[in-house]
């Protein structure tokens, strides 16, 4: 067994916690701008384009985030290709994320009054301009929030990327737990850590929420 002091303990989470915010970080952005190429096509006036948004977003809200990365990790190794852990945890978080903004933000451009589109048609607006110009800016106010929200579960998520050898805050935990034999702190310390990064992000949320709401009154 290995001698660590709680100072070690914390330092070493810290790591951890830092690679997590990482790809938290990566996955949202790169998820976020995925996601607006499939809103568009969800909400676009493109049968075909309309039918493979929609298929992509029942895939990857129907299958479990673990699957997910299981088949990019070891999928893209069968085409002779090595991955490394990070990279496969941010391409399958990346698309997991995608498409669950996407489903957000189309619930949002659907609560827009059609009236909405039927005057940015009247200016002559082609349609990217109409969605562009007229509808996001509005729909934005209401996707705050639950964007806000949903960011929460992606931190949260990171945490089965562990299983395919991504040294995040679970990982480094599950680590430090074998070295030491202290299941019950180490794993307490890494609550503890999801808890301080999920936390100020739900009462973000909350506040946004909140000052939206009044705002529409």
């Amino acid at each position: 067994m290995m001698e660590f002091s709680i100072w070690d303990l914390i330092r070493n989470l810290g790591v951890g916690a830092a690679w997590t915010l990482g790809l938290s970080l990566t996955a949202f952005v790169l998820g976020g701008v995925v996601g607006l190429l499939v809103l568009a096509a969800r909400v676009g006036p493109w049968p075909r384009l309309n039918r493979l948004a929609k298929a992509y977003i029942v895939v990857f809200q129907g299958t479990p985030l673990l699957m997910q990365l299981f088949l990019v990790f070891f999928g893209i190794a069968l085409a002779g290709v090595d991955v490394p852990a990070w990279l496969a945890a941010a391409i399958g978080l990346t698309l997991f994320t995608s498409a669950y903004l996407a489903e957000i933000w189309r619930g949002c451009v659907e609560a827009i009054p059609k009236g909405q589109w039927e005057a940015a048609a009247s200016l002559a607006l082609s349609w990217g301009e109409q969605l562009r110009e007229v509808i996001l800016p509005q729909a934005l106010r209401i996707a705050v929030a639950p964007t806000m929200g949903f960011s929460v579960q992606v931190v949260k998520g990171t945490a089965v990327t562990s299983i395919i050898g991504f040294a995040e805050l679970t990982k480094t935990g599950s680590i430090l737990a074998n070295a030491t034999f202290q299941p019950f702190l180490v794993y307490g310390l890494v609550a503890l850590g999801y808890f301080l990064l999920c936390f100020p992000l739900s009462r973000f949320a909350a506040r946004l929420e909140r000052t939206f709401h009044a705002r529409s009154h």
